[in-house]
C-alpha cells in the first residue's frame, strides 16, 4: 500500500513510534527531498536503509505510475520534507492515482504547521480554510486577496520569511487593518514565537524582518448584518444577471455568513 508519513516540523522529539517503525522496516521510501530523508534517517538513528526515490512537484506525475505499481506488492512510504504529504506538498497527484487503481493508502499521522499554528492563533477553530502560499506578483497577489476579504472562516497561509511583510501589508490593505491576525514562526523549534494582534500591528512587527519558517492565520471576516431575505434577493439578482445558482449562493454566503445551501434552496424555491 501507499503509506503517507507525517515527519517532525521542527522538533525531532516529534517523530511518533510508528513513524520511526516504518522507517526502520520499509523497502521503498517516496521523498520530496531524498537529502532531507537521510539526514532525518541519522537524525532518528535509523540503520535501515531503504531504497529512495525522488517524488516533488517537478516529477510527481510522471513518477506516481511507477509507485503506484510497486505498492501493488510492497508498502511505499511517502514522505515530504516536514509534516504530513499532500498539504501544501507532494503527494496528491500519488494518492489520486492510487485511488483511481484500486491500490489501498493509509496514512501515519502526526505534526502539522497548519494545526499547529491554527491551534496556537488564539482565533476561532470550529472552521477555517487553508490558502498556502500567496502569490508572489504584486497584483495576482492583491486580486487574490481582494477575493478572500469577506472569508467568515479563520484562514492559514504559509509564506516566506523574506515575503511576510510585503504580504502582511497587502492583507491589511484587503482585509482592513484591524483585522486580527497571528504569526507563528519556527513552530516546535527552539525559538518558537508567536505574535498576535492587528494585522497592522503585525506589520510593524515584521517591518524589521522576519526569520524562519513561518504560518500566518488571519481571523475571518465578520458577517455584514444582511438579513436572509435581503440576501436571497442579491443571490436571485446575480442569476439574473447570468450567474449560475450555486456560484451566487456562494458568493452572497461569502459575504454576508449566511449558508451557501439555505440561500441556494430558498432561491431555487422562490425560482419554483
Amino acid at each position: 500500500m501507499i503509506i503517507l508519513a507525517a515527519t517532525p516540523i521542527g522538533n525531532l522529539g516529534d517523530a511518533s513510534r510508528r513513524l520511526v517503525d516504518a522507517l526502520e522496516s520499509t523497502a521503498v521510501i517516496a521523498a520530496e527531498d531524498t537529502r532531507t530523508t537521510q539526514r532525518l534517517l541519522a537524525a532518528l538513528g535509523v540503520v535501515n536503509r531503504p531504497r529512495l526515490i525522488a517524488l516533488h512537484d517537478h516529477n510527481e506525475k510522471e513518477r506516481a505510475p511507477e509507485l503506484v505499481e510497486l505498492a501493488r506488492n510492497e508498502d511505499v512510504l511517502v514522505l515530504s520534507d516536514a509534516g504530513m504529504p499532500t498539504v501544501s506538498d507532494p503527494g496528491y497527484g500519488l494518492v489520486a492515482a492510487a485511488a483511481a487503481a484500486g491500490v489501498a493508502v493509509t496514512a501515519i499521522p502526526g505534526p502539522s504547521a497548519v494545526l499547529t499554528a491554527l491551534a496556537l492563533s488564539g482565533l476561532p477553530t470550529d472552521r477555517f480554510t487553508f490558502e498556502g502560499f500567496a502569490p508572489r506578483k504584486q497584483g495576482e497577489r492583491t486580486t487574490w486577496l481582494r477575493a478572500l476579504a469577506a472569508e467568515p472562516r479563520t484562514m492559514v497561509f504559509f509564506e516566506a520569511p523574506t515575503r511576510v511583510a510585503v504580504t502582511l501589508a497587502d492583507m491589511a490593505a484587503a482585509f482592513g487593518d484591524e483585522r486580527r491576525a497571528a504569526l507563528c514562526r519556527e513552530l516546535t523549534k527552539l525559538h518558537e514565537e508567536i505574535a498576535r494582534g492587528t494585522l497592522a500591528e503585525l506589520v510593524a512587527w515584521a517591518d524589521g524582518g522576519v526569520r524562519g519558517e513561518v504560518v500566518v492565520v488571519v481571523g475571518g471576516a465578520e458577517p455584514r448584518g444582511v438579513a436572509f431575505p435581503d440576501a436571497v434577493t442579491q443571490v436571485l439578482e446575480l442569476v439574473r444577471s447570468g450567474t449560475r445558482l450555486k456560484e451566487a449562493a456562494a458568493e452572497v454566503s461569502a459575504h454576508t455568513g449566511h449558508s451557501s445551501r439555505e440561500l441556494y434552496q430558498a432561491a431555487l424555491a422562490v425560482r419554483g
